[in-house]
């Protein structure tokens, strides 16, 4: 068996490709390369360093958001990568993904391998606060359409998700992403870890959009 790992663009495609909802996201190695992208995704956007050795970006600083013009862009590839060459030169740089900016309500989607029982569904608070509030719930999958409404419900944070303070977000669209997400999974058995975080919800009829992902694969050598 080869193991593999699909991070950023590569991730985000593959799931594009799978009918998954992202946000569009292309990758540049120059700063002139950006600045285009940016302008014919259109304003804003967001930037972030694309390397095969950084998992976690907003922990070395490898994000820059809410980039208004070509300008902002330029300044901002600028940046991130002479910091990251400079804090980092022994890990790999691949270039600066340039994504429409995401907005929402950031939660996180993910399946772990049960040695036991299998693929586990997972399901919480994303963002930046994973860790920090320890707000998820698991479901062994494949899951029924009513289980993805019963796992919002269970998190602590529900009320919170249910009327946060910015207003309504789409429910149903999460509903239908976590059934999606273990449709996908049982139709992938090569898939043995996957993370979507942050995953945006916004306003009802706006639906979901994945910001970022990471799947570890293990596929038949011949």
């Amino acid at each position: 068996m080869v193991e593999s790992l699909l991070l950023g663009v590569e991730a985000l495609t593959f799931l594009e490709e799978e009918g998954f909802p992202v946000l569009k996201s292309l990758l540049a190695r120059n700063e002139d390369d950006a600045a285009y992208t940016a302008s014919d995704l259109g304003f804003p956007v967001t930037l972030k360093i694309s390397s095969p050795d950084v998992i976690h970006k907003t922990e070395t600083g490898g994000i820059r958001v809410s980039l208004k013009d070509e300008t902002e862009v330029r300044q901002a590839f600028k940046e991130l990568v002479g910091n990251f060459t400079s804090s980092y030169p022994e890990k790999r740089l691949d270039g600066v993904i340039v994504q429409s900016q995401g907005s929402g309500l950031e939660v996180i989607v993910g399946m772990l391998m049960d040695p036991q029982f299998g693929p586990v569904l997972m399901f919480g608070l994303g963002g930046v606060f994973v860790e920090a509030m320890n707000d998820v719930v698991f479901r062994l999958i494949p899951i029924e359409a009513s289980d993805a409404k019963d796992m919002m419900e269970e998190l602590k944070c529900y009320k919170a998700l249910k009327n946060p303070r910015s207003g309504p977000v789409d429910l149903t669209a999460v509903e239908n992403f976590l059934f999606q997400f273990s449709t996908f999974i049982t139709k992938h058995p090569e898939v043995r870890e996957m993370d979507v975080n942050p995953l945006f919800i916004s306003s009802p009829g706006s639906g979901v959009k994945i910001c970022d992902a990471r799947i570890k694969r293990h596929k038949k050598t011949e």
